[in-house]
Formats: structure tokens, sequence, C-alpha cells
């Protein structure tokens, strides 16, 4: 069965939440608090920052309302994810970038005690490194799941998409 286009293109919307979150990591004191010290994957590579354009909408939510990202986060889950009344393909793929955005999370709190750690080793090499790295897996996760979706497949990235088929069925 075809995916009908409109389906394909708010899948596609939807992976730009886990690419707003990832930007940070991409800052030298950006939305991470300043945990990268100087440079960053953006600074270095200015035209790099074209990608940042897409997220823009996110990020104004996410920064302008309080608790915008958690927010948004709880009316993505619970109208999109759990409501059997959208199509599953919608559902998945939410699912699927909720689940990446609740990663980067995790990382971003493992980043603080390790930047500590870390503050004054070759002069942040290893953080920035560390950043983007994150930054470059998470915008080659984006990059595929938007090709398969607009393609109307499912993108099946390894460990997250078996995780979110179990949440489904």
């Amino acid at each position: 069965m075809a995916i009908p286009v409109w389906q394909r293109l708010l899948a596609v919307l939807i992976y730009l939440l886990p690419w707003s979150d990832a930007i940070g990591f991409g800052l030298p004191r950006g939305l991470l608090n300043g945990l990268l010290p100087q440079g960053g994957l953006f600074m270095e590579f200015p035209i790099l920052r074209l990608l940042i354009i897409p997220a823009e909408p996110f990020l104004y939510l996410e920064n302008g309302i309080p608790f915008g990202g958690l927010l948004l986060f709880f009316v993505l889950f619970l109208a999109v994810v759990r409501n059997p009344n959208v199509p599953y393909f919608l559902r998945f793929n939410t699912l699927q970038a909720l689940l990446i955005d609740i990663a980067l999370i995790l990382i971003t709190y493992l980043f603080i005690p390790l930047s500590r750690g870390l503050a004054g080793f070759s002069d942040g090499l290893v953080m920035r490194t560390l950043g983007s790295t994150v930054l470059l897996a998470v915008l080659a996760m984006v990059i595929f799941a938007l090709i398969e979706c607009l393609r109307g497949r499912e993108p099946d990235l390894p460990g997250i998409s078996q995780a979110v088929r179990m949440q489904l069925y």
C-alpha cells in the first residue's frame, strides 16, 4: 500500500525535532550552555549553518515557551503516537523521532560531568570531538530518515526501530 504524500511530508517534518536538539552539539556556547569550549562544527564550517534554518521553528518553540520542549514532547506522544486514529506511518516516525530525541537528552546530561572532568585536557579538543561526533551521527540518522520517508518507507534504524515496533504493536 502506497503512503500518501501528506503523510510522507509530515513524517519528514517530525524529524526536525531531534535535529533541533542536536544543533547545540555544533555550537560553541549555544544550546549546551557552554559545555563545548571554543569552536564547534558550525563555527569551523560556516556553510553548515544553513542546516540550522529548517529547525528554527522547533528552536523558537522549545526556547520561547516555558517548558516548550517538554510540552511538545507530550503533545506529540499523546496526540500522535498514542492515538490509534493517526496512520501507522506517522505514529512510527513520530515515536522514532522522539526516541532519538530522548537519546540526545541523555547524551546531553552525560556531557555535563564529562566536560568538567576533561575541562583542561587538550584545550577542549575531546569535548569538541565528541560534540561533533554526536552532531554528525544525528545528521546522518535524520538524512536517512528523511530520504526513507520521502520514498514512503519506514526508516530502519538499528535498535531504535525495533523499540518503536515493540511499543506500537
